[in-house]
């Protein structure tokens, strides 16, 4: 009998409230493009950040009746997120190399210092912070890429990409407990 390691989240993104569904609990559209509002929202509850009596970091589109309110202050408050002048733009896509950037500053992984990476794709990037923290992603196995030579930056996310992503991280910093089985 071979042996394969399995990972077991105890408990799992679902069951601890980190990621949801869409309009109902049996729905989560893995497919679906992550909006930011979700994005932040999945981060703060994978951070265990206090979500209420956050200070209001001020941006027009994201009133303090909004579901993705107190995530995304506390994420501003955190250093984590910013925004576009006094706006948050919560309803559109986030690519991948955002959330590369969100998931390195949000569980404090040491940034690489140089980008040496497999992807072509992020190789070929000007932005040298950009492939830094992809690298990041690399070098504590959160992310394999979307094909193994490609990472494809700029990409829009997926809800299924957003929970893969947080679960890779979370487990990056022993959040989760790996077991193998026999």
């Amino acid at each position: 009998m071979s042996s394969r390691l399995i990972h077991i989240m105890k408990p799992s993104l679902y069951e601890n409230n980190i990621i949801t569904g869409i309009t109902s609990s049996s729905t989560f559209k893995p497919n679906q493009e992550a909006t930011r509002g979700e994005a932040a929202l999945f981060l703060a509850n994978a951070l265990e950040l206090h979500t209420k009596n956050v200070n209001n970091p001020g941006f027009k589109d994201v009133p303090i009746t909004s579901e993705y309110y107190g995530a995304i202050a506390a994420l501003y408050e955190a250093g984590i997120v910013g925004g576009y002048g006094d706006m948050f733009r919560p309803d559109t896509t986030l690519t991948r190399a955002q959330l590369a950037k969100m998931i390195t500053i949000g569980f404090n992984l040491q940034k690489a210092s140089n980008a040496n990476t497999k992807f072509t794709d992020v190789n070929r990037l000007t932005d040298a912070n950009t492939k830094y923290y992809i690298q990041t992603l690399v070098d504590y196995n959160i992310t394999r890429g979307t094909t193994t030579t490609t990472f494809s930056p700029n990409q829009n996310l997926t809800r299924g990409q957003l929970a893969t992503f947080l679960f890779n991280a979370m487990n990056a910093v022993n959040e989760f407990e790996v077991i193998s089985i026999k």
